[in-house]
């Protein structure tokens, strides 16, 4: 009993649009919810988008919830699995259709870096780093890529 009956059309819609699902430990962590999900992210199916453009706007979800749990001497940063590469301070971040998503910024010692990534092997692990100065007001880079987002929909 009340359950919906859905048209092949609704039906349709309804798997090509995003849906997200987390669960934490923690009850009061904030998870973003698929509402959440930027109007623009949102508006258009998954499958009109390329693999590049659907890892890049799901990541700039996951950067903006990160930053938003964030104090104001900390700063996002994304650390690197295999190897002795460290972390790369995010400070840029783009794709270049139909696979790659690249992320620019710096490395520990300040050095202009960047990571150019295949999305089938794409693995990214957000961390929090101290901001460079003390003075510097924090930046945050998932806020102004969603703004992004909205702006060019």
């Amino acid at each position: 009993m009340g359950d919906k009956i859905e048209t092949a059309a609704e039906a349709a819609e309804a798997q090509a649009l995003p849906r997200r699902h987390e669960v934490h430990c923690d009850p009061e962590t904030p998870a973003p919810e698929t509402p959440d999900v930027p109007r623009a992210i949102a508006s258009q199916p998954t499958t009109q988008k390329s693999p590049a453009q659907w890892a890049y706007e799901r990541i700039i979800i996951y950067l903006k919830n990160f930053e938003e749990q964030l104090d104001n001497a900390h700063e996002v940063a994304m650390g690197f699995t295999g190897g002795d590469a460290g972390v790369l301070r995010i400070e840029g971040m783009g794709y270049f259709d139909p696979d790659i998503v690249t992320f620019y910024g710096s490395d520990g010692a300040g050095g202009k870096t960047q990571l150019i990534q295949h999305v089938s092997q794409l693995n990214v692990m957000l961390r929090a780093l101290p901001k460079p100065s003390e003075t510097a007001e924090a930046r945050r880079i998932g806020f102004r890529l969603a703004q992004d987002i909205e702006e060019n929909a």
